[in-house]
């Protein structure tokens, strides 16, 4: 029995010691795209799949809001932020989406979404930005590997934590973000009724989608290099999909204390392992890759995520 205070006393001290440090360690490049000034994007119309031409205007309108974002960086002196925008608005970026401000959000598409009969959206984590290369990779990544038939969105649309900050400790961010993603998956279900829609959330994403679970239309929601959802289990979720869970071997969120605490300015923590049997997801093989492996072309994450999202069980889940 003495050894299950001893237990909690550990995870406490470790989380305690993780914020610390979180709190101490200055945020590299915190002050510099959420400072650039852009101008507030035109209104959009609800998006519709069943118009021919709809989407590629609505895609040359987004193209038109970076380039007004990219001169108005440059005008601020920012120079390096509007060289990201000008490759933002090359022909090879489909935007459904775009706002400079605050850092910036944006939604890209990849594959064919008009004739999509599976499609997943892709939820990053922390420190992902508009000239996050790994995050747009992953997602092309993930939609060669699905093939015809499909398209994969890379949702950022919420300001992501710094890996290192109180923020990426607390369900904040989350709770902001959510009721934009759903917002937004609800839209897409009405405008492509007959794809079958999955979420994949990947590290403090996986935090968001928890948090927007109740209010997702999805067939599917994996969690991955999760540090937890601040659920206690799969079904507090409240959720019809079906949820399932991975993490490579290698990932270091492994070593993240899976408790939450209730302090005077909030919660601390995301409380149980997703992968664990107590969550209660259908696991699935992530294989020997780090925290940010789980898209690389050829790896068993990918693949096994594309099985899911195609609906098919994983290998040797």
């Amino acid at each position: 029995m003495a050894s299950r205070p001893r237990s909690r006393r550990l995870r406490r001290t470790l989380l305690a010691a993780l914020v610390a440090a979180s709190v101490a360690v200055p945020t590299v490049g915190a002050a510099g795209p959420a400072a650039v000034p852009a101008p507030v994007p035109a209104p959009l119309a609800p998006l519709s799949l069943a118009v021919p031409g709809e989407l590629t205007a609505r895609y040359a309108a987004n193209r038109s809001a970076v380039r007004a974002a990219e001169a108005m960086a440059d005008a601020h002196g920012d120079h390096g932020r509007a060289a990201t925008l000008r490759a933002m608005a090359g022909e090879d970026h489909r935007l459904l989406s775009f706002d400079g401000r605050d850092g910036g959000r944006s939604v890209e598409v990849f594959g064919d979404l008009v004739g999509a009969v599976r499609i997943a959206v892709l939820v990053p984590g922390s420190d992902t930005r508009l000239d996050s290369h790994r995050f747009r990779s992953g997602a092309a990544a993930l939609q060669r590997e699905l093939g015809r038939g499909t398209a994969v969105l890379a949702w950022l649309g919420y300001r992501t934590p710094a890996t290192l900050s109180a923020a990426a400790t607390t369900p904040g961010r989350a709770e902001e973000a959510a009721p934009l993603l759903a917002s937004f998956v609800r839209e897409l279900a009405t405008a492509a009724p007959r794809a079958r829609l999955t979420l994949l959330c990947h590290s403090y994403g996986s935090v968001v989608c928890a948090e927007a679970a109740d209010r997702l239309p999805v067939a599917g929601l994996v969690l991955y290099g999760s540090p937890g959802t601040g659920a206690g289990r799969a079904a507090d979720l409240d959720t019809a999909a079906t949820v399932w869970a991975g993490r490579g071997t290698d990932d270091w969120i492994a070593h993240v204390p899976h408790v939450r605490l209730s302090l005077v300015l909030g919660e601390l923590g995301f409380g149980t392992d997703p992968v664990s049997p107590e969550f209660g997801a259908r696991v699935f093989d992530a294989g020997t890759g780090g925290h940010s492996d789980y898209l690389r072309p050829g790896s068993v994450p990918l693949r096994n995520m594309a099985r899911i999202v195609a609906g098919r069980d994983p290998a040797d889940a």
